[in-house]
């Protein structure tokens, strides 16, 4: 499996129409047919010292092999999120895996 994270650091002080604007966007890529699991979320409430709570939202995302993560690259749902949805944000972090 090839494990894509994102996390996404909004820029401050949004309108609520903009954070919905993103979330509406953000969901839509589970749409992207390649996709085998997809998670959306914030952060936890967990508060240890090697717990990173700065981010705004993370994004998972599974698929079967790197080329179909490539795939997802340039499919158009994804590609209309960032053209939509890249000025809401001031940081993006990927953290990407792959089963051993």
């Amino acid at each position: 499996m090839f494990v894509h994270h994102v996390f996404f650091w909004l820029k401050p002080d949004l309108a609520t129409e903009d954070v919905q604007l993103f979330e509406k966007g953000v969901t839509s890529l589970k749409e992207v047919g390649i996709v085998k699991i997809a998670d959306i979320g914030k952060p936890a409430s967990t508060d240890r010292p090697v717990i990173d709570r700065s981010y705004s939202y993370s994004l998972l995302l599974v698929f079967d092999s790197l080329e179909d993560h490539d795939t997802y690259q340039v499919d158009p749902i994804h590609t209309k999120f960032v053209a939509d949805c890249a000025h809401l944000w001031e940081r993006v972090k990927i953290y990407d895996s792959e089963t051993i």
